[in-house]
């Protein structure tokens, strides 16, 4: 609840609305990007839904801090996965700042920084946490396509 003012008719009206179920939770969001074209898409409170829980796109999803040392460590890495990735239709590379916006979904915990997710297009409810491999080029790779449900792009051959 957010009020202009506050007395007891604000109130009332309040847990009214609420409890017909009219109320929309806010959500804690930064202002929505308006060039989301990089390579690495950037996520906010208020496009959470649209981005991550797109039922068309597979989606790999970091969850990171500013202030993060892991994260700015990961940052040039994550920007060339994004790269590598960016002729991909069905696959979205992006990131969001955990610690200025709201992740609208119970099935995305976030506990460190940073934290990977991988959301297939068909298992929106029940994305794939990346664990245990380094944060590198070649096992952030490996862990895609062993999870993506739909690579346009051949194997390159070595």
């Amino acid at each position: 609840m957010e009020p202009e003012e506050f007395d007891s008719d604000v109130l009332r009206q309040f847990v009214l609305a609420f409890k017909k179920g009219k109320l929309k939770p806010i959500v804690k969001s930064q202002p929505v990007p308006k060039n989301n074209k990089g390579p690495v898409k950037v996520v906010v409170g208020k496009t959470f839904d649209t981005i991550v829980m797109d039922p068309k796109n597979d989606v790999l999803i970091e969850f990171y801090a500013p202030w993060c040392g892991h994260c700015k460590k990961l940052e040039p890495v994550y920007t060339e996965l994004g790269k590598k990735y960016k002729n991909e239709k069905n696959l979205v590379i992006a990131k969001m700042d955990a610690t200025a916006n709201d992740v609208t979904s119970d099935h995305y915990k976030v506990e460190g920084f940073p934290t990977i997710y991988f959301a297939s297009r068909d298992k929106k409810n029940n994305p794939i946490k990346f664990e245990g491999g380094d944060r590198d080029l070649e096992h952030l790779s490996k862990f895609i396509e062993e999870h993506a449900t739909k690579l346009s792009r051949t194997k390159e051959e070595l």
